[in-house]
Protein backbone atom coordinates (compact mmCIF):
# COMPACT_ATOMS: atom_id res chain seq x y z
CA UNK A 1 0.00 0.00 0.00
CA UNK A 2 2.91 1.98 0.88
CA UNK A 3 4.73 1.57 -2.33
CA UNK A 4 1.38 2.58 -4.71
CA UNK A 5 1.07 5.93 -2.66
CA UNK A 6 4.44 6.54 -3.45
CA UNK A 7 4.12 5.67 -6.92
CA UNK A 8 0.96 8.01 -7.14
CA UNK A 9 2.86 10.74 -5.76
CA UNK A 10 5.63 10.38 -8.19
CA UNK A 11 3.06 10.42 -10.89
CA UNK A 12 1.23 13.26 -9.44
CA UNK A 13 4.50 14.90 -9.03
CA UNK A 14 5.76 13.91 -12.97
CA UNK A 15 2.52 15.65 -14.05
CA UNK A 16 2.90 19.05 -12.57
CA UNK A 17 5.98 19.73 -13.44
CA UNK A 18 4.81 18.55 -17.12
CA UNK A 19 1.96 21.45 -16.86
CA UNK A 20 4.47 23.82 -16.07
CA UNK A 21 7.42 23.14 -18.22
CA UNK A 22 4.56 23.76 -20.85
CA UNK A 23 2.92 27.16 -19.35
CA UNK A 24 3.28 29.95 -21.45
CA UNK A 25 6.14 32.38 -20.62
CA UNK A 26 5.98 35.81 -20.98
CA UNK A 27 4.30 36.53 -17.33
CA UNK A 28 0.67 34.96 -17.85
CA UNK A 29 -2.17 36.08 -16.29
CA UNK A 30 -4.46 38.19 -17.31
CA UNK A 31 -2.57 40.84 -19.41
CA UNK A 32 -0.72 37.91 -21.27
CA UNK A 33 2.91 39.37 -22.07
CA UNK A 34 4.17 41.89 -20.22
CA UNK A 35 5.81 44.72 -22.09
CA UNK A 36 8.76 46.32 -20.89
CA UNK A 37 8.08 49.99 -18.73
CA UNK A 38 8.96 53.22 -20.29
CA UNK A 39 12.58 53.79 -20.40
CA UNK A 40 14.25 58.27 -20.15
CA UNK A 41 17.76 58.48 -21.23
CA UNK A 42 20.31 61.21 -21.71
CA UNK A 43 23.55 60.31 -24.53
CA UNK A 44 24.69 63.16 -22.13
CA UNK A 45 25.44 61.57 -18.81
CA UNK A 46 24.57 58.60 -17.44
CA UNK A 47 21.72 57.68 -15.00
CA UNK A 48 22.68 58.45 -11.53
CA UNK A 49 25.89 59.87 -12.98
CA UNK A 50 27.27 63.28 -13.21
CA UNK A 51 25.87 66.26 -15.25
CA UNK A 52 28.82 67.79 -17.47
CA UNK A 53 28.61 71.34 -16.26
CA UNK A 54 27.80 72.97 -19.62
CA UNK A 55 23.68 71.83 -18.19
CA UNK A 56 24.18 73.35 -15.36
CA UNK A 57 24.66 77.28 -13.87
CA UNK A 58 28.17 76.66 -13.51
CA UNK A 59 28.24 77.31 -17.31
CA UNK A 60 26.12 80.10 -17.77
CA UNK A 61 23.35 81.70 -15.99
CA UNK A 62 20.59 78.58 -16.21
CA UNK A 63 22.96 76.18 -18.59
CA UNK A 64 21.59 74.55 -21.78
CA UNK A 65 19.18 71.53 -21.39
CA UNK A 66 20.33 68.06 -22.15
CA UNK A 67 19.15 65.59 -24.98
CA UNK A 68 16.16 63.49 -23.50
CA UNK A 69 15.46 60.03 -25.06
CA UNK A 70 12.69 57.87 -24.44
CA UNK A 71 11.46 54.34 -25.65
CA UNK A 72 8.84 51.95 -24.74
CA UNK A 73 5.82 54.04 -25.00
CA UNK A 74 2.12 52.79 -23.90
CA UNK A 75 -0.37 52.24 -26.54
CA UNK A 76 -2.62 55.56 -27.03
CA UNK A 77 -0.25 58.56 -25.90
CA UNK A 78 -1.66 61.38 -26.35
CA UNK A 79 0.94 63.72 -24.84
CA UNK A 80 3.84 63.62 -22.23
CA UNK A 81 5.11 66.01 -19.27
CA UNK A 82 8.84 66.69 -18.18
CA UNK A 83 9.28 67.34 -14.59
CA UNK A 84 12.98 68.12 -13.59
CA UNK A 85 13.27 68.83 -9.88
CA UNK A 86 16.31 69.04 -7.03
CA UNK A 87 14.30 66.89 -4.40
CA UNK A 88 17.62 67.73 -2.10
CA UNK A 89 16.13 70.88 -0.65
CA UNK A 90 13.94 72.11 1.73
CA UNK A 91 12.74 75.19 0.11
CA UNK A 92 11.65 77.78 2.58
CA UNK A 93 11.78 75.39 5.61
CA UNK A 94 8.72 73.39 3.85
CA UNK A 95 8.50 70.20 2.20
CA UNK A 96 8.62 71.11 -0.81
CA UNK A 97 11.96 71.64 -3.52
CA UNK A 98 13.43 73.39 -6.36
CA UNK A 99 11.62 72.94 -9.99
CA UNK A 100 14.27 73.28 -12.40
CA UNK A 101 12.08 72.61 -15.91
CA UNK A 102 8.41 71.56 -16.12
CA UNK A 103 7.14 71.30 -20.00
CA UNK A 104 3.30 69.87 -20.62
CA UNK A 105 2.13 68.66 -23.91
CA UNK A 106 5.02 67.21 -25.68
CA UNK A 107 3.15 65.68 -28.23
CA UNK A 108 2.28 61.48 -28.06
CA UNK A 109 4.69 61.30 -30.94
CA UNK A 110 7.62 62.26 -29.58
CA UNK A 111 10.62 59.86 -28.65
CA UNK A 112 12.91 62.53 -27.08
CA UNK A 113 13.68 66.15 -26.58
CA UNK A 114 16.35 68.22 -28.07
CA UNK A 115 19.99 69.47 -26.54
CA UNK A 116 19.03 73.28 -25.71
CA UNK A 117 15.59 72.76 -25.85
CA UNK A 118 13.84 75.89 -26.66
CA UNK A 119 12.83 78.28 -23.85
CA UNK A 120 9.86 79.92 -25.34
CA UNK A 121 6.60 79.41 -23.30
CA UNK A 122 4.87 78.09 -25.96
CA UNK A 123 5.86 75.86 -29.38
CA UNK A 124 4.60 75.43 -32.41
CA UNK A 125 3.72 71.43 -32.26
CA UNK A 126 2.05 72.77 -28.54
CA UNK A 127 4.41 71.70 -26.44
CA UNK A 128 4.45 74.57 -23.58
CA UNK A 129 7.75 75.33 -21.18
CA UNK A 130 6.31 76.01 -17.69
CA UNK A 131 7.27 78.36 -15.20
CA UNK A 132 9.64 76.83 -12.67
CA UNK A 133 11.33 78.87 -9.76
CA UNK A 134 12.43 81.56 -11.51
CA UNK A 135 11.53 82.24 -15.06
CA UNK A 136 9.76 79.74 -17.96
CA UNK A 137 12.06 77.23 -19.32
CA UNK A 138 14.65 74.87 -17.94
CA UNK A 139 17.39 75.82 -15.06
CA UNK A 140 19.77 74.00 -14.81
CA UNK A 141 21.99 73.07 -11.10
CA UNK A 142 23.23 75.25 -9.46
CA UNK A 143 23.87 74.46 -5.94
CA UNK A 144 26.57 76.14 -4.10
CA UNK A 145 30.34 73.95 -3.63
CA UNK A 146 30.09 73.22 0.24
CA UNK A 147 26.97 70.96 -0.61
CA UNK A 148 27.45 66.90 -1.24
CA UNK A 149 25.91 66.34 -4.76
CA UNK A 150 22.24 66.60 -5.34
CA UNK A 151 19.93 64.60 -7.09
CA UNK A 152 18.82 66.26 -10.14
CA UNK A 153 15.66 64.18 -11.10
CA UNK A 154 13.61 64.02 -14.28
CA UNK A 155 10.44 62.68 -14.27
CA UNK A 156 8.46 61.90 -17.71
CA UNK A 157 4.91 61.31 -17.90
CA UNK A 158 3.28 59.48 -20.58
CA UNK A 159 -0.33 60.64 -20.42
CA UNK A 160 -3.72 59.73 -22.62
CA UNK A 161 -5.04 63.06 -22.89
CA UNK A 162 -3.24 66.60 -23.27
CA UNK A 163 -3.66 68.86 -20.46
CA UNK A 164 -5.75 72.68 -20.72
CA UNK A 165 -3.31 74.91 -18.97
CA UNK A 166 -1.59 77.60 -18.98
CA UNK A 167 1.83 78.69 -18.86
CA UNK A 168 1.80 80.12 -15.50
CA UNK A 169 0.42 76.88 -14.23
CA UNK A 170 1.96 75.14 -11.11
CA UNK A 171 2.99 72.07 -10.43
CA UNK A 172 0.24 71.06 -7.78
CA UNK A 173 -2.11 72.43 -10.75
CA UNK A 174 -0.43 70.46 -13.41
CA UNK A 175 -0.12 67.28 -11.48
CA UNK A 176 -3.71 67.75 -10.81
CA UNK A 177 -4.86 67.89 -14.14
CA UNK A 178 -2.78 64.81 -14.88
CA UNK A 179 -4.37 62.44 -12.13
CA UNK A 180 -6.49 59.55 -13.92
CA UNK A 181 -4.31 60.40 -17.13
CA UNK A 182 -1.02 58.77 -16.80
CA UNK A 183 -0.17 55.60 -18.38
CA UNK A 184 3.83 55.44 -17.74
CA UNK A 185 6.26 56.84 -16.28
CA UNK A 186 9.87 56.77 -16.37
CA UNK A 187 12.69 58.72 -14.24
CA UNK A 188 16.40 59.15 -15.03
CA UNK A 189 18.73 61.25 -12.32
CA UNK A 190 21.81 62.97 -12.75
CA UNK A 191 24.25 64.45 -9.96
CA UNK A 192 25.25 67.89 -9.73
CA UNK A 193 28.17 69.65 -7.08
CA UNK A 194 29.78 72.66 -8.09
CA UNK A 195 33.38 72.50 -7.89
CA UNK A 196 34.39 76.13 -9.28
CA UNK A 197 33.44 77.61 -5.67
Amino acid sequence: MKQKLLTSGAILLAFSVGVIAQAPKGGGGRGGAKMPGMALSSPDFQDGGVIPPEFTQQATDKGKSPKLEWTNVPPNTQSFVLIMHDPDNALNKGTGDVLHWMVINIPGTARSLQQGFPKDAKLPDGTMNMKGIRDVGYMGPGNAGINPYHHYTLELYALDSTLSLGPDATRDEVMAAMNGHTTGKAVLVGRFKRTDQ
